[in-house]
């Protein structure tokens, strides 16, 4: 079984396609989207209709679960762009999607954590620092949840780790926005230097779960020139280098 796992698409059509088209050259039994897939100064109306013909399994991040429960005056400018521009039918799409569920007997999917949407699974902020979460950090966010391979979302860092019992929990990264500032539950900002597309390809052998991270180049530059033509130079900054400016 070889499961391509996909994440924080946010609205970056360009950058899935790459990442689809890398996929389909290496090949997947399945597609499975994480969530995040829609809020950000991209293309959220077409993003959701290219979601929307897919037979993936697919999540609802946190995004999701406020650009339909949110009021207008609640809604930072990322969800408030996407909002705008999605009409019934995606909004009757992501009320269908759960944040996270039990994909076989071996394998949970989760956006952010089994417990959580918005908890990060395999890093933690504190008030100065941004950092790998520890193993028994990540013990306690894994819980009792039984599944030789647990995937996660939100943090936008592509990582793969074991807990203390083998458990292997992977985080595929983001497709479409490599960097983000936060500030929740402190100040933070996550960075990964590049402005590829990541996903990850999970693989069941005899030995066990093994995880393949990727990373894909695409025309980050016309993204980047979208976000700015939108208002958003964070987004430009951060879809052009990998960084936050």
């Amino acid at each position: 079984m070889r499961i391509a796992l996909v994440s924080d698409i946010h609205g970056n059509l360009p950058a899935l396609e790459a990442v689809v088209e890398d996929i389909a050259r290496r090949g997947a039994d399945a597609i499975v989207n994480l969530g995040d897939s829609l809020s950000g100064p991209l293309m959220p109306l077409e993003t959701a209709q290219f979601l929307m013909a897919q037979d993936w399994v697919q999540l609802a991040g946190n995004h999701e679960r406020q650009l339909l429960s949110l009021p207008a005056g609640g809604r930072g400018p990322s969800d408030a762009f996407a909002h705008a521009r999605l009409g019934a039918k995606e909004f009757e799409w992501m009320a269908s999607l759960v944040p996270h569920l039990r994909f076989s007997p071996e394998v949970v999917l989760c956006h952010g954590t089994p417990a959580s949407d918005l908890e990060y699974f395999l890093e933690t902020v504190e008030p100065a620092n941004f950092r790998a979460a520890t193993l028994p950090e990540i013990d306690a966010r894994l819980g009792h949840v039984e599944a030789e391979l647990i995937a996660c979302g939100h943090t936008h860092v592509p990582r793969a780790v074991h807990a203390s019992s083998g458990q292997l929990i992977v985080n595929p990264g983001s497709v479409g926005l490599p960097a983000y500032a936060d500030i929740h539950p402190h100040p933070h900002a996550v960075e990964t230097g590049s402005p590829n597309a990541r996903y990850a390809i999970a693989e069941q052998r005899e030995g066990g779960w093994t995880a393949r991270l990727v990373s894909v180049p695409y025309d980050h530059t016309a993204m980047s020139a979208l976000a700015l033509k939108h208002g958003r130079p964070d987004w430009a900054h951060a879809l052009a280098t990998g960084r936050m400016s």
